[in-house]
């Protein structure tokens, strides 16, 4: 779990190809940023919602916690960068942009950040606890006698406090809400983002730990807990839960003594894969083509690149004396391997001799503009209006943000695997015309979605057929 918290904590830190005069490093600090509220509010309040890339000056965690024992405690971490101006000085103590020592290392003037956490621990039973989260200001010296100057880092203070509060549900249900709240205020509520974020709380993130109770998960809670889900509020971060994921998924809901608040969506019991041999800053996603790119950086640029910042230097040290065999273990990995399961779409059983799907002719006779397939009795195919349905268990978390809302229908399409996916746009997306031009679509199995009654699916015989874009196995 530390792994993935540690993913957060410096997600987008600094990026390939990790130098100072790349433009992506020049707009730094985009999750979890928690500004002094005046700072934030000078034009209007902020607008809550999930998104941990919006600037605002809270976060507010609401999850759910099932008790097991009486005297059952609550541990919180706070966990956040405090923004640090890495300052090169000649020896005059003049600022300059760098110094170049007698070794042929450089130093260069740069936005730095120290690591800050605050821990909590609450008998569940007092309710609600405030802790002071902030980190005092400061001033650091580091002499540079071979290049006639020094380096001073400089950091002001960040005021900050967290409040955890438990609320009763039920007999062993309660509501867990922790609020972190960014209490200074700027000198000039109208000054720059870059100025302001030397008093902001940075990548903020929040762990939860449970002794003698359980997290509830809100993207899987059980069929008796889906309401009490649905009423957690969460402010600028989206909680998950933590730890090793289930050998069984249970059926009454998915539960753990972990959970992770973070300001980047992730889905329950999140893990950074065995295969990643270190922190890229791009949360392990791509390693192995950001291991290419990094190599082939010439010296002049990993000069650059390490005079930067000291995490850049340990990535290109990691890259340049990356055993063979680590690096071969990053081009992939099959998890686990089973049998796949494959009916007959429930319009088009499959004729006998059907080619597989890598021969030729595989496709013939399938057509996803004018294809159908059948969900509750009812004919759907391109054209039809169905309001969206995704499952709690083993959906996207993306689609969650979609339960309810209404849809149609641009395409059926047949996997490889024999599943079917229908391939939908948004119906009150105001760019829904445009996905479907571009033929960038949703894509929900029949099982996640509900006819709407009133529309009839047009003819296959006169349906136009739409650019229907990728497939799912290719989107």
């Amino acid at each position: 779990m530390s792994a993935v918290a540690d993913a957060v904590l410096y997600e987008g830190y600094l990026l390939y190809p990790y130098r100072r005069s790349s433009p992506k490093n020049r707009a730094r600090w985009q999750f979890g940023v928690l500004f002094p509220r005046d700072w934030v509010e000078a034009d209007d309040p902020v607008s809550p919602g999930v998104s941990g890339s919006a600037d605002s000056w809270y976060q507010q965690t609401e999850c759910l916690l099932r008790v097991r024992q009486p005297d059952a405690t609550l541990r919180l971490r706070v966990r956040y960068l405090q923004l640090q101006h890495k300052q090169v000085e000649d020896a005059e103590c003049r600022p300059v942009e760098s110094l170049t020592c007698d070794d042929g290392t450089v130093q260069l003037t740069f936005e730095e950040a120290v690591p800050r956490e605050a821990d909590l621990v609450v008998p569940l039973a007092e309710g609600v606890r405030t802790v002071r989260v902030g980190a005092p200001a400061g001033t650091g010296t580091e002499p540079l006698p071979s290049a006639g100057g020094r380096v001073v880092r400089r950091r002001e203070e960040v005021r900050a406090s967290t409040t955890l509060e438990a609320e009763r549900l039920g007999a062993d249900l309660f509501r867990i809400r922790v609020r972190t709240a960014n209490e200074g205020r700027t000198a000039d509520p109208r000054a720059p983002r870059d100025q302001a974020l030397r008093q902001a709380l940075i990548a903020t993130h929040t762990l939860l730990g449970a002794e003698g109770a359980e997290f509830v998960s809100l993207i899987d809670p059980g069929p008796a807990l889906q309401e009490a889900a649905r009423n957690c509020h969460n402010d600028f971060t989206f909680p998950v839960l933590g730890g090793p994921p289930p050998a069984v998924a249970p059926e009454d809901g998915s539960v753990s003594a972990l959970m992770l608040s973070s300001p980047i969506i992730l889905p329950d019991h999140p893990q950074v894969a065995p295969e990643s041999p270190g922190d890229l800053h791009d949360a392990g996603e791509i390693d192995e083509i950001l291991t290419l790119r990094t190599m082939l950086l010439t010296d002049e640029e990993k000069r650059e690149a390490r005079a930067t910042d000291a995490r850049a230097a340990e990535i290109l040290d990691r890259v340049d004396t990356m055993p063979p065999e680590v690096f071969g273990r990053l081009h992939g990995a099959i998890r686990s391997l089973g049998p796949a399961a494959r009916p007959a779409p429930v319009d088009r059983p499959a004729p006998a001799g059907r080619p597989a799907w890598w021969q030729e002719g595989a496709d013939d006779g399938l057509s996803p503009a004018t294809d159908t397939v059948l969900v509750d009795g009812v004919r759907v195919g391109g054209g039809a209006r169905v309001r969206l349905r995704p499952r709690g268990r083993g959906a996207d978390a993306q689609d969650m943000f979609l339960v309810g809302r209404t849809a149609t229908v641009a395409a059926v399409f047949h996997d490889v695997d024999g599943s079917t996916h229908l391939a939908v746009t948004v119906d009150d997306d105001p760019a829904a015309e445009l996905h479907g031009w571009y033929g960038r679509f949703h894509y929900f199995r029949p099982d996640e979605v509900e006819p709407l009654g009133g529309t009839d699916v047009p003819d296959p015989e006169t349906a136009a057929e739409p650019s229907p874009g990728p497939s799912p196995s290719e989107a």
